[in-house]
């Protein structure tokens, strides 16, 4: 009788035990649910896809969004008119593009106007891409020449045409510059032979290097100094409304912006490698390095007030400004100053 009861009971231990841990793996499922269920849908619109911006798609492949309880949706707006459309449409909760785009849409009258929350890089990120092969390229190589630009109004086109005035050199009078090509098409378009000169975003120059179409011959980044050239803003309403989603949003990435700091480029390569997936290894570390070594990344996201100056004095300097917007009014950088001390 004793050895049936000791029988008994230890089934009935192992019972229990067992449900104990069905009950266990279904609590950690269900927990794992509910994270789910809790992370906030976010939605992402970004002026391009590029190489360029390595520190938000090193956020996004990290899961440091994720940690910050948000599900992002990335979308490519192709040009920052389209993204600022999106954005101020409701279509997009974030916008990522030139912060001039908020300048234009402030001095337009807008009540709920765009708010600049974090700016992401310091330099311009496009290169000049010859024909042919130049050594010792100087900007006076240009004269005469035609060259494929960017946008009117576009911060590609007005840090090129200011670089051309840093150098003496008139972009209306002493060179063409085609601006009838979609952003991203000029790239193809210059290797079916149109024009002298190309101005180019990555991929596009190391491709068009690599199938020897073209050749790197400057880098608007570096001759232009330190810009602003492109930040994340939402309407003012919404950060007013959430303004725990645009703090973890920041926080996000501030993460992507330590690591590009402390790790190196091939590092940089592999995480961000799911984003650009028709480009080899090789091809992202080359790219990854340029931007890199020009110091394209700034250490923090804070949009400091001397960058959003010298954005105005090239808007006027390519006769874009009707009037100068207050800092204060379209910048804040209360979340870029608290994640930077996170």
């Amino acid at each position: 009788m004793k050895k049936w009861l000791a029988l008994a009971l230890a089934a009935i231990l192992c019972l229990c035990a067992f449900t104990a841990c069905g009950s266990k793996e279904e609590k950690d499922s269900k927990k794992e649910d509910t994270q789910e269920e809790t992370l906030t849908k976010v939605t992402l619109n970004e002026v391009a896809h590029s190489i360029f911006y390595a520190p938000m798609y090193v956020a996004i492949e990290e899961g440091y969004f994720e940690e910050e309880g948000i599900e992002l949706t990335l979308v490519n707006g192709f040009g920052a008119d389209k993204t600022m459309t999106a954005v101020l449409s409701g279509e997009a909760d974030i916008g990522f593009m030139g912060s001039e785009a908020s300048i234009y849409t402030y001095n337009e009258g807008a009540n709920d106007y765009v708010v600049n929350f974090a700016q992401l890089t310091q330099r311009a990120g496009n290169f000049l891409v010859a024909r042919e092969k130049i050594d010792d390229f100087s900007w006076e190589d240009l004269k005469g020449k035609t060259v494929l630009g960017g946008r009117k109004g576009g911060m590609p086109q007005m840090v090129f045409e200011y670089i051309l005035r840093q150098n003496n050199i008139d972009p209306a009078k002493d060179l063409s510059i085609n601006q009838n090509i979609d952003f991203g098409s000029t790239a193809a378009a210059f290797s079916e032979g149109q024009a002298d000169f190309t101005v180019e975003f990555e991929p596009g120059a190391t491709t068009l290097e690599k199938a020897g179409k073209g050749y790197v011959v400057a880098s608007l980044g570096t001759d232009s100094g330190y810009v602003p050239y492109t930040a994340f803003s939402a309407k003012k309403s919404y950060i007013e409304k959430n303004p725990e989603i645009i703090q973890g949003f920041t926080n996000a990435l501030q993460k992507g912006m330590d690591y590009v700091q402390n790790h190196s480029p091939e590092e940089i390569a592999k995480i961000i490698q799911p984003q650009f997936e028709e480009n080899d290894l090789d091809t992202i570390t080359t790219i990854v390095k340029r931007y890199y070594d020009q110091d394209t990344w700034k250490a923090d996201l804070i949009f400091e007030k001397e960058s959003f100056e010298l954005l105005q004095d090239i808007l006027e300097d390519s006769d874009e400004l009707s009037k100068r917007a207050p800092y204060q009014e379209l910048v804040d950088t209360s979340f870029a100053e608290k994640a930077k001390d996170l």
